[in-house]
């Protein structure tokens, strides 16, 4: 008897110890959102861990509730610290939002398109096509591509088949390479809205990166959209191998070689977000208009990026999304990485994450209803 309760106990203060730990990491996953990586980058790598330190901490609750245990506080106040990145990851909407009265309706979509699968990276000859029809179908007022790529030669001038297919013909496409004076690379925003001023965010520093503000006249008012590309993590095709296979390194150096290898990047790409965060932000709340910001950050919701450019803003997935807001199409699948924010002043709808397999992105889209301005009266 004496003996089945030491081992009991034993067993007791190794979960105990494990669930502190898995906790503790959760912790340091919020805390990257208020620190910037270029102070302590070591939070910002935890934090693209979130989704799973939150399963994981969820999971340590149930047990404790099962066995009747007080230690379910641990993961619980880890959770309930980071509610925020929670919320922004995670949503339950089971009311409908309600619109309010003489609104404007503004539906807008964002894409990171990966450049219209120019490399046939799907593995389907139709991709192309199926952004279009996606397009098409979704009808969107305002349309924010990432990744934006265009060519004067015949079957990839995708700049004039958007003109074409779809009724937001204002456009505003900024390029940051070129290549033979005929194929581009870039970022666009697309409007039915008439477009009164345009300009571009630069980020000072040696990127394809890229922010673009577009002033778009709705009825009586003027909206700012922002869309941004922030620093990606620029890993190489044998950094994607060893993630989705470390053993295919043979030997224990190569295994630590290609981890630092990663590790550096991540280090990288997020201290230059930080950068690149604060640039966007600064402008943002210089805006004399209503905002609305789309893009792909490249971090999660719990992270400095995120944290430092939502806020004052209303995120449409909060709003109104539903289930785990994973965007990215890829190795880490459950990340949000694409976001769609607005201004208070609006009032975000039917927002939904398109699933289709048109790119390492999925598109994001929300219906946004924008107060029209009252008409001043007359002396």
């Amino acid at each position: 008897m004496a003996g089945k309760k030491i081992k009991r106990s034993f067993l007791f203060k190794l979960i105990v110890f494990l669930n502190i730990g898995a906790a503790a990491l959760l912790i340091l996953s919020h805390v990257a959102s208020y620190v910037s990586p270029s102070v302590f980058w070591v939070a910002s790598l935890v934090a693209l861990a979130y989704p799973g330190l939150l399963l994981v901490n969820m999971l340590f609750v149930l047990y404790w509730l099962l066995i009747k245990s007080r230690a379910l506080f641990i993961s619980l106040f880890a959770i309930l610290i980071g509610f925020d990145n929670l919320r922004s990851q995670i949503q339950l909407n089971l009311f409908k939002t309600e619109v309010p009265t003489n609104a404007q309706k503004l539906r807008v979509l964002s894409f990171n398109a990966r450049l219209f699968d120019l490399y046939e990276w799907t593995g389907n000859p139709r991709t192309r096509d199926k952004i279009f029809e996606m397009v098409r179908e979704e009808a969107p007022n305002i349309l924010c591509f990432q990744e934006f790529y265009t060519s004067n030669r015949p079957g990839r001038n995708n700049l004039d088949t958007l003109l074409l297919l779809q009724k937001a013909t204002n456009s505003h496409v900024a390029y940051t390479e070129t290549l033979r004076e005929s194929d581009h690379w870039g970022i666009a925003t697309f409007s039915t809205y008439p477009v009164v001023n345009k300009g571009n965010i630069l980020f000072h520093e040696e990127t394809n990166n890229l922010c673009i503000f577009t002033d778009l006249k709705v009825g009586e008012d003027t909206v700012r959209v922002y869309n941004v590309h922030f620093q990606s993590n620029r890993f190489k095709r044998e950094d994607y191998e060893f993630l989705g296979n470390p053993n295919a390194k043979p030997s224990n150096d190569e295994k630590i070689i290609a981890s630092r290898n990663i590790i550096r990047r991540l280090q990288v790409g997020a201290t230059k977000r930080a950068r690149q965060v604060k640039v966007v932000a600064d402008h943002i709340e210089s805006s004399p208009y209503p905002v609305i910001v789309c893009g792909d950050f490249n971090d999660p919701p719990a992270s400095f990026t995120y944290n430092k450019i939502s806020k004052g803003l209303e995120d449409a997935f909060g709003e109104s999304g539903w289930g785990l807001g994973n965007t990215y199409n890829g190795l880490f699948s459950v990340l949000r990485i694409d976001y769609l924010l607005h201004d208070p002043r609006m009032v975000g709808t039917g927002y939904k994450t398109i699933r289709k397999n048109l790119s390492d992105h999925y598109a994001i889209v929300s219906d946004l209803w924008l107060k029209k301005a009252e008409a001043t009266p007359k002396e």
